[in-house]
């Protein structure tokens, strides 16, 4: 065997140990844990002396660990919902040959497919750019709307079939986290003593916060007197304009208690304007000109950004509570994360008013 065959082979076995070793190493470097059955207590673990209790454990994940129960909870629901929709069309006398499906589309979905006047609606509710609408996106929104139409008339269908013999179900509903969220100096919009309290917190220069603020608007529709709503500020970092916003929000505040509200609407009509940090000032004094704000008292107050402890506060409190994103919203404590439907609060909404 040649000189340079010998240091191949020897090269070849010397990495072949390094690998061994390393692999060794790795295996004994498993942390060591010992799981026991739960003590019934709130204890989660314990290190020599050291106990790490339950609450410790999830604080900051309370969120995160309801949405994915959620999931879960979802997941048996729809098939318990599908279990029971073939149980009672089998039962169904009307049913004799036909096929579920032809049962389904004869008696139960009898709505006609979405017209060209549905799917102009939706585009419009939804703010869809026309230049993004082609017969492709309207198939979709075809399809989509057909699929809904047919899961509200199930629910109806099914709404009735049980209304004297309703489902007894023995699994329960995940509880949402509930957060001591304090309104503070936040303005507050609505009745003041209101039984249900939103506090919003928001970013104007977030798209979601946009959406979020137009189903704030959807609930105060809704619910009139009964709610009250609190606007706090989680500016963003990379929204570079967010903070001044949020600050001019402060200063329409100072001279009157309405004028912020319609404020904040213009300011997020105008967001993507807004965003532009040399016309931000000439912009922001538009505003405040079309909601009838004194000039001179709002561009001072713009300029000495007066209110930046009051964002700074907000900005503090997202970090205590972990709100790593916006919107985020708390119906009497109960979070609701991002840019929501309206039906995702009135299901709180309506909860908490039952049981007033």
């Amino acid at each position: 065997m040649s000189r340079k065959s010998v240091l191949f082979l020897t090269g070849v076995l010397i990495f072949v140990s390094i690998i061994l070793i390393a692999c060794n190493k790795e295996a004994n470097s498993t942390i060591n844990f010992i799981f026991k059955p739960s003590t019934g207590t709130d204890l989660a673990a314990v290190i020599g002396e050291e106990k790490i209790t339950g609450k410790e454990l999830v604080k900051g994940l309370e969120a995160e660990i309801h949405r994915r129960e959620m999931e879960i909870y979802n997941l048996k629901m729809n098939k318990l919902k599908s279990m029971i929709l073939e149980k009672l069309i089998n039962k169904d006398p009307r049913k004799n040959e036909l096929s579920n499906d032809e049962f389904l589309k004869k008696y139960i979905s009898k709505k006609g497919e979405p017209s060209a006047s549905d799917i102009e609606k939706f585009i419009k509710e939804r703010n869809i750019p026309k230049e993004q609408i082609n017969d492709q996106i309207k198939d979709r929104i075809k399809q989509y709307l057909d699929m809904e139409n047919k899961k509200v008339a199930v629910d109806e269908w099914m709404a009735q079939m049980t209304k004297k013999n309703p489902i007894e179900v023995y699994f329960e509903k995940p509880q949402r986290p509930i957060f001591d969220v304090q309104i503070g100096e936040a303005p507050v919009k609505g009745n003041k003593d209101a039984k249900i309290t939103i506090i919003e917190f928001t970013d104007f220069q977030c798209p979601y916060c946009k959406k979020g603020h137009e189903t704030i608007g959807k609930i105060e529709k809704k619910y009139g007197n009964k709610v009250k709503i609190a606007i706090k500020h989680n500016p963003l970092p990379f929204h570079t304009t967010a903070d001044e916003i949020a600050n001019a929000s402060f200063c329409a505040l100072e001279q009157d208690e309405k004028s912020i509200w319609k404020f904040n609407d213009l300011a997020f009509e105008n967001a993507d304007i807004l965003k532009e940090e040399a016309k931000l000032t000439e912009e922001l004094m538009k505003i405040a000109k079309t909601v009838g704000l004194n000039q001179e008292k709002f561009a001072e107050c713009v300029k000495s950004n007066k209110h930046k402890a009051k964002i700074d506060k907000d900005m503090e409190e997202s970090k205590e509570l972990q709100l790593n994103s916006v919107p985020m919203f708390f119906v009497n404590g109960q979070l609701l994360q991002g840019a929501q439907e309206i039906e995702a609060f009135v299901e709180i909404i309506d909860e908490e008013l039952a049981k007033i």
